[in-house]
């Protein structure tokens, strides 16, 4: 059995998942980067860790096979099927002070990231203390040789989809980013549809 919702541009969510359990998400319109935190259900002190996924993988980019480790450097999720090929490790997401320091005092009243994850954080006990760095789904940010990193177009497209295995039970807070001033979200945020599957449907730790 599988369970969708789907998340308005903009807005927050979040879920449990027992080991084994999947959850797909789908970028319904295109180029809709979606920020992302994973916790351990039973210690949320163990969290994800961007410096341990990057050196487990040894590489900034997540894809198929890719694995979402915790400051333990124990797995967390899994990446078992993606549609897209990379999704950003480094971006980090959209704050209230960033937006300002970026894009000027104007923008201060603007929703951001950080204020959704927080939202949806509390749920679970969660403070400003446990946000770490995040991944960004879909969120195209390169690389350059001399370590600049800028934010462009999206590779994304309407349908793609990605699917992660929780390796343990998870707690996962999503934001579907509200950014309007660079182009993560094509400057037009949209929604996106989360969907939850037992361990036994397509790609989840009972597929064949």
């Amino acid at each position: 059995m599988t369970h969708s919702t789907v998340v308005p541009a903009r807005s927050a969510w979040s879920a449990v998942l027992a080991p084994g359990e999947t959850l797909t998400i789908t970028d319904l319109h295109g180029n809709q980067a979606v920020d992302f935190l994973v916790y351990d259900a039973q210690d949320t002190s163990v969290r994800y860790s961007a410096p341990d996924t990057i050196h487990a993988q040894g590489n900034i980019f997540l894809t198929t096979g890719s694995v979402l480790m915790s400051n333990e450097h124990t797995a967390l999720m899994t990446v078992v099927d993606d549609e897209v090929g990379r999704h950003d490790t480094v971006g980090g997401a959209c704050s209230k002070e960033s937006n300002t320091l970026r894009y000027g005092h104007h923008t201060w009243s603007q929703h951001a990231c950080v204020e959704n994850f927080l939202a949806e954080g509390h749920k679970y006990g969660l403070g400003k203390r446990d946000l770490v760095s995040n991944v960004n789904w879909y969120m195209n940010v390169p690389v350059e040789k001399d370590g600049t990193l800028g934010i462009v177009d999206g590779i994304s497209a309407p349908g793609l989809k990605l699917t992660l295995r929780a390796e343990r039970e998870v707690i996962v807070l999503v934001s579907n980013c509200p950014q309007i001033n660079n182009p993560c979200n094509g400057f037009e945020p949209t929604a996106v549809e989360m969907t939850i599957g037992d361990p036994g449907t397509p790609g989840g730790a009972g597929a064949a």
